[in-house]
């Protein structure tokens, strides 16, 4: 399987799991507000800081957008492209966010596909504090409590990224679903690695909830190859559920852009895809 160095020291734990309670969410996100303001509005309501959503539909006017590009230096091993600028809006089609806390306020990651005008299917990094919703947009998933994701330096990667944390001082006794609280970090497989945590944690079967990250290039199940090394990926449906011999299997759909602004789809081949800086989700029991 593909490894990275990152110019920075390695934690022996290569992923941050906490337990937590998870509450499912449906919402409908109104024209008018920032992605960003929205969506900090709608979990104030449920009472939440931290959650692990999906978008669909709608339409954002105006839209801004990073993709993956090469490291302009040697203390990372990849980078962000120029701002890209949509000022005349794009039709928006699905993207995955984590939402949690930067710096005590609200912050969200989110990796999405759209159409802009002209017919141009792309996938990219959102700039949540940049984007205006112009035409209502569909929220899923759910929000969690008993810890937050918060936005923390990474020793390893050089970057500051979202990391689950327990709650301090709080204990979640509120009823709500069980889950987990996933963050994985560089050169673990993205499956065999979410496949190992539900047996740790005693999960028979888990439903993926968000799912935003990178991963070292792609291989697809169906063969197909992504040969960049940097890419954005959102997973657009992933669950672990056992085999015909009982195994804990992870399926996991994802759309990605890499680094010379090419967008591929598909379902990753288990045990060749480690994760490039980050990757975050949250697992529902069952």
């Amino acid at each position: 399987m593909r490894q990275i160095l990152h110019p920075g020291t390695p934690e022996p734990e290569r992923s941050k799991i906490i337990s937590v309670q998870a509450e499912s969410l449906d919402a409908t996100l109104a024209p008018g507000s920032t992605l960003l303001e929205s969506l900090a509005r709608l979990l104030a309501t449920h009472g939440a800081t931290s959650g692990a959503l999906r978008l669909g539909g709608g339409a954002f006017r105006p839209f801004s957008y990073v993709m993956p590009a090469a490291s302009p230096d040697k203390e990372h091993v990849a980078w962000f492209s120029h701002r890209f600028e949509v000022p005349e809006g794009v039709r928006f089609v699905e993207g995955s966010v984590t939402f949690g806390l930067r710096n005590g306020d609200p912050w969200l990651h989110c990796h999405a596909i759209w159409v802009e005008p002209g017919g141009a299917r792309r996938c990219g990094h959102l700039l949540p504090d940049h984007v205006v919703i112009s035409e209502p947009i569909r929220v899923s998933g759910c929000t969690i409590r008993g810890g937050d994701f918060t936005v923390v330096a990474d020793p390893e990667s050089n970057f500051s990224l979202f990391e689950p944390r327990p709650e301090q001082g709080v204990e979640a006794k509120r009823a709500g679903i069980r889950a987990l609280a996933v963050r994985l970090r560089p050169n673990v497989d993205v499956c065999t690695a979410l496949e190992t945590i539900c047996v740790e944690h005693g999960f028979n079967a888990a439903v993926v909830q968000g799912g935003v990250g990178s991963i070292v290039g792609t291989v697809f199940e169906d063969g197909r190859r992504v040969l960049p090394i940097a890419t954005e990926m959102m997973i657009r449906s992933g669950r672990i559920e056992p085999d015909a011999a009982g195994n804990l299997r992870a399926t996991l759909d994802v759309a990605l852009v890499d680094d010379t602004e090419a967008v591929n789809e598909g379902r990753l081949q288990r045990g060749d895809n480690p994760v490039l800086i980050t990757f975050e989700l949250v697992l529902l029991a069952g």
